[in-house]
């Protein structure tokens, strides 16, 4: 055996994630055919690059509904903006550009070539490009790389993205971040070292078969120290991409233009064809569609569907309807039913709420099979591997409620007349109010009286995101979603199910699931590099976890989406499960 081994960044795993990714859907999959052509047609976009070309020069005019929750590429934790980032920060390693699950796989970036990895699998090496530099001229050193990871852990000043690196990188250390950092030169974290400017190794405790996709992750990008502002960084952070932040109005724009010194020789993944990039904030997503149908819109960013009034102009002219695309989105819509709050620390209790819930209601209430998507029948989406469709151990599938099971399931809980409970929804979700008073005429009809409370969305972190908080409200059902931070089961599903994750503010494990079993199931995983083991490992997680009724999945999402015909080189890419910006022209030149 060899002392060392190269490996591709995803270790194998990408390889062999799962094929149905963003396929459509079985729902209308008649009209989602590839397109051999290269010309647009209803969902082609979703298995096809459309309207390929290499033309430089114009502006793409971008739209939202919703501003960045910052521009910060530590911080920032929307998929859009993990979407936008690709502009202007570039990482170690980063998804390809292409549809289908070819974009599934990582490759080198600012990395020369894949990581080198010993032979007990707990260091990555990692060599830097030749030439690679920020916007100001400045070269990106391992130490910038080391420095923008540094900020991962400073959660006190710049919080709000993922953390998943402090997991694997604090290893008791409790290191406090560069701004509290006692190193001379801030970079005290012990477990990353930077031997030399183009060298960066990464030490492990126990072996991690997943790190590269953590830093694929927008936080694992370089930021030169002497520009870093804290909490100020987000309104113009440097730039290692082909773009840089010219302008950034909070609630109102967003501006890009070309970066000087980005080289294209260094880079394998980037297009940078448009000359400017402008993103347009608004409030009235009724107009933002408007715009897009009308073409001075080129596409909504937040890649989460039309409003309903453009969803039926799209689906009845043809000419629109050549320009849409409705992708598996990779999020499933869900309830979150909590252990902690009565009746719900009794599992037949949680299954009274999956039996009496109504699927097609739900499915309906989301957007319906074209822009809502297929009924959701478990908790791994299926552009992950070791999701299966077809797993569905409540019925949901036949799209009725069960009254029947759900009145059995009430019997067995000690609770046979029903009981009292609280959904809590944001405010402004509109589709997830709507999955919400569907689901409490279903229970209804079961005898469960649910009330439901709107909060502020803004604040989910401190609202259902604080257990505590979500204990003292009496929240018993929390609407919700998820999409995957990274392509694999533990991507998806850790920060959901598993019991570590479970914090103070900001949690995601809703339900506050504490299973060792679990919790055991995603070390084992995080030990397996042959992908079909651990997309096995995987399935037993979602198992369990759907054994538990911890959750009520409502869709495997989709969303309908429009795009200008003036784009090219436009296609879904299924890390995001929507348009890949990065690669965007228009083939106007305005």
């Amino acid at each position: 055996m060899v002392s060392k081994t190269k490996a591709v960044a995803a270790a194998g795993v990408a390889v062999a994630l799962g094929l149905t990714a963003a396929c459509g859907g079985k729902s209308d999959s008649s009209d989602s055919k590839s397109n051999s052509g290269g010309k647009s047609a209803y969902n082609a976009a979703i298995t096809s690059v459309v309207n390929a070309s290499d033309k430089k020069g114009g502006t793409l005019n971008l739209w939202t509904a919703q501003d960045a929750d910052s521009w910060d590429p530590v911080r920032g934790y929307y998929a859009f903006v993990w979407n936008m980032n690709r502009l202007y920060t570039r990482k170690l390693m980063d998804y390809a550009s292409a549809p289908g699950k070819d974009g599934l796989k990582l490759q080198p970036d600012l990395a020369a070539s894949e990581p080198e990895i010993s032979a007990d699998k707990k260091t990555y090496t990692f060599k830097l490009k030749a030439g690679v530099k920020f916007d100001d001229g400045t070269p990106i050193t391992s130490k910038d790389i080391k420095y923008g990871i540094e900020r991962v852990f400073a959660q006190d000043v710049v919080p709000g993205g993922p953390t998943y690196l402090i997991n694997q990188l604090d290893q008791g250390q409790k290191y406090p971040g560069p701004y509290k950092d006692s190193d001379p030169n801030k970079l005290g974290l012990k477990s990353v070292e930077t031997p030399d400017d183009t060298t960066i190794v990464f030490k492990l405790k126990d072996p991690y078969a997943d790190l590269p996709y953590l830093l694929a992750m927008p936080g694992a990008g370089p930021v030169p120290q002497k520009r870093d502002t804290g909490k100020q960084y987000g309104s113009k952070p440097a730039a290692s991409g082909p773009y840089m932040i010219s302008e950034y109005q909070p609630g109102k724009s967003l501006k890009l233009v070309r970066n000087p010194n980005w080289d294209s020789s260094t880079d394998t993944i980037r297009k940078a064809l448009p000359d400017a990039i402008n993103l347009t904030i608004t409030t009235n997503a009724e107009d933002l569609d408007s715009r897009l149908e009308q073409g001075t819109a080129d596409i909504d960013i937040s890649q989460t569907g039309v409003q309903t009034k453009a969803r039926g102009d799209i689906l009845r002219d043809p000419k629109l309807k050549a320009y849409a695309d409705a992708p598996a989105t990779g999020f499933i819509r869900y309830a979150a039913i909590s252990t902690k709050v009565a009746p719900f620390d009794n599992v037949d209790c949680r299954k009274a709420v999956i039996y009496a819930s109504d699927p097609t209601g739900l499915q309906t209430a989301r957007g319906g099979a074209v822009a809502g998507g297929d009924i959701g029948t478990n908790m791994l989406p299926p552009n992950i591997a070791g999701s299966d469709p077809s797993y569905d151990p409540y019925g949901r599938a036949q799209g009725k409620p069960q009254v029947d099971k759900a009145k059995q399931a009430l019997a067995a809980c000690g609770k046979p007349t029903g009981f009292n409970t609280i959904i809590a929804v944001r405010n402004n979700k509109p589709a997830e109010i709507k999955t919400a008073e569907s689901l409490q005429a279903s229970l209804a009809t079961a005898g469960i009286k649910a009330t439901i409370e709107q909060y502020d969305g803004a604040q989910i972190a401190s609202v259902v995101g604080s257990p505590d908080n979500a204990h003292k409200k009496g929240y018993g059902i929390m609407i919700a979603g998820w999409g995957a931070d990274w392509q694999t089961g533990t991507g998806y599903l850790q920060a959901l199910v598993d019991s570590r994750y479970i914090l103070k503010n900001g949690n995601f494990n809703l339900p506050e699931i504490s299973d060792p079993s679990i919790d055991g199931l995603f070390d084992q995983a995080a030990l397996e590099t042959d992908p079909a083991k651990a997309a096995d490992i995987y399935k037993q997680v979602n198992q369990k976890v759907m054994e538990g009724a911890y959750y009520l999945p409502f869709v495997f999402d989709k969303a309908l989406n429009y795009r200008n015909p003036r784009l090219t080189n436009a296609y879904v890419h299924d890390s995001f499960g929507m348009l890949d910006f990065q690669a965007l022209g228009v083939s106007d030149g305005k």
